[in-house]
């Protein structure tokens, strides 16, 4: 069935895999009389029994978080409901139980409109949004749910912040609970065919400390199976001052180790550059782990598409068509919406190309291009760019530094547009195409289309406006690649770094960054003077 198994690592992972789980969940279809799904639900979600029989249908996946961090999800959720721990205690003690127990957090009324099966629920608000339990809409199976009590959400005491903090919460956990035989292996042994592992934490805290360990001890159990890492990073987190230096270090650390390890590490950060559509709180997780979650789920939808109806992309397929030289694993991530929500008009090349805002990475119209062109498809920008959320440069210089660039891989998932407008597969030659390029030396660009587009969900943040009279289901277009970009960012990062951290550390941190420059430059020199900037 080709599964697909999630690691949640942090509390902005959670953030953000809320949001994924609530849009796989409003692609299940309860009438039976209509269509079928075209999303193979099997891929991401297991089915069980209830304690009283009744059939579960949850997602595979795991949710670590420090203690205070799950809001008032409980730990047996409604459909595994345990009742009193205290009479389970008092079959096996015969003395006197004395039951001490916090407050439990109230719940919001929009999961209380949830509970009791209302279909007008509440209109969410950053202000009702206080855990990312408060706009779950599924139900989780009790292994999902694992808390982490060495440290306490939000403690200035004992912050989890440094990434060696990360790294020696792991080795301790795991000696104490051994965490692949305790947590992953269950998980594993109830796929039939499982593609890969999905990994959502935090690269510049403690959490990539965390994963870095947790990332080799699953590469030496599952050595082929696909591993992804969503590395988190905060909007414009790079700089001087003690909390930016730490983070800055924190994903130095996590890009050296993690990348080594894993099939595909894609950086995650708000942009620092948003189109005008996009109207969001950057100080609320909510808002920004929505537009994450909308880019993430629209990359990865080719992996769960039935097959037969669409062309279908494992994890694997897409790492085959980015990792063109074999030590390309990191991938930038770029998105742009081809409806606009609020006036229901599709976006084209035309439209996008008057756009006036200097905010909008848009260069000559290429934006939006979903056309057939070989370099154009390869150099065309999309209009949010992930992978670093560094204040960026001027929309001239973006002109010349995408010219400086040269794309090794791409892949583009194209969704919820017309059929008319999509490129028919069957009519391409895709053996004879990528011979094509080679032979051009041109990059190699794999597209997937998908009728569905993306859900705008009543847990999801008005991000783009009110949706009342407007489409709640924009079409989008999203793209990775592997291109020499990534060299000059990392390279910048491995000079910022080699002055923030100790003589012991700073030899094998820089040598590790360099493997990385080395990896996008190898066989390519774009030609151009890279300080003409």
């Amino acid at each position: 069935m080709h599964e697909i198994l999630t690691l949640q690592l942090g509390h902005r992972a959670n953030y953000l895999a809320t949001h994924f789980w609530n849009t796989q969940e409003s692609y299940f279809n309860y009438d039976i009389a209509s269509e079928p799904s075209l999303i193979d639900h099997d891929v991401h979600f297991r089915p069980g029994q209830g304690p009283g029989g009744e059939d579960t249908y949850t997602p595979r996946t795991l949710i670590y978080d420090l203690k205070g961090g799950f809001g008032n999800l409980r730990k047996w959720g409604g459909l595994y409901d345990q009742g009193d721990a205290t009479e389970d205690l008092k079959r096996i003690w015969n003395g006197s139980v004395v039951k001490q127990q916090e407050a439990p957090i109230a719940q919001s009324k929009y999961q209380k409109a949830l509970d009791e099966g209302l279909e007008n629920v509440p209109k969410l608000s950053s202000q009702d949004v206080r855990y990312w339990s408060d706009f779950a809409q599924v139900f989780h199976h009790p292994r999902s749910v694992v808390q982490i009590n060495d440290y306490e959400l939000g403690s200035t005491l004992l912050p989890f912040e440094k990434w060696s903090s990360g790294e020696e919460l792991f080795s301790t956990l795991d000696k104490e609970h051994d965490l692949l035989d305790r947590d992953i292996r269950p998980w594993a042994e109830e796929c039939d065919q499982m593609q890969g592992i999905q990994i959502f934490a935090g690269a510049d805290d403690a959490w990539g400390g965390f994963t870095s360990r947790y990332v080799e001890s699953l590469r030496d159990e599952y050595g082929k199976t696909s591993l992804w890492f969503w590395g988190l990073e905060e909007a414009g987190a790079q700089g001087q001052n003690t909390t930016e230096s730490l983070r800055t270090v924190n994903i130095a650390q996590s890009l050296q180790a993690i990348s080594t390890l894993v099939s595909l590490y894609i950086p995650m950060a708000l942009p620092s550059i948003l189109p005008q559509y996009v109207q969001l709180d950057p100080n609320s997780p909510w808002h920004v782990s929505g537009l994450l979650s909308m880019a993430l789920e629209t990359m990865t939808l080719p992996s769960r598409q039935k097959p037969g109806n669409t062309k279908r992309g494992l994890l694997s397929d897409l790492e085959a068509a980015l990792n063109v030289n074999g030590n390309q694993k990191i991938a930038d991530l770029q998105s742009s919406l081809l409806v606009d929500p609020s006036s229901q008009q599709t976006r084209t090349k035309s439209s996008a190309g008057m756009a006036t805002d200097c905010r909008i990475r848009v260069l000559d119209g290429q934006g939006f291009v979903v056309h057939e062109d070989d370099i154009e498809d390869a150099k065309s920008r999309l209009d949010m760019d992930f992978s670093s959320g560094k204040p960026s440069q001027t929309a001239l210089s973006l002109r010349q530094w995408d010219k400086a660039n040269h794309v090794f891989g791409k892949v583009e998932s194209i969704r919820g547009l017309p059929t008319s407008e999509q490129k028919s597969d069957e009519a391409t030659d895709e053996a004879t195409s990528r011979k094509r390029r080679r032979w051009a030396s041109l990059p190699n660009v794999e597209k997937y289309y998908h009728p569905l587009p993306y859900p705008l969900l009543d847990s999801f943040p008005e991000i783009f406006g009110p949706t009342e009279g407007a489409t709640k289901a924009p079409a989008i277009h999203g793209s990775l690649s592997t291109t020499t970009r990534i060299s000059k960012r990392t390279q910048g990062l491995q000079n910022m770094v080699s002055r923030m951290v100790n003589v012991a550390d700073r030899e094998a941190l820089s040598n590790g960054l360099g493997e990385i420059v080395e990896a996008y430059e190898e066989g390519w020199d774009s030609g151009s003077d890279e300080d003409s900037d």
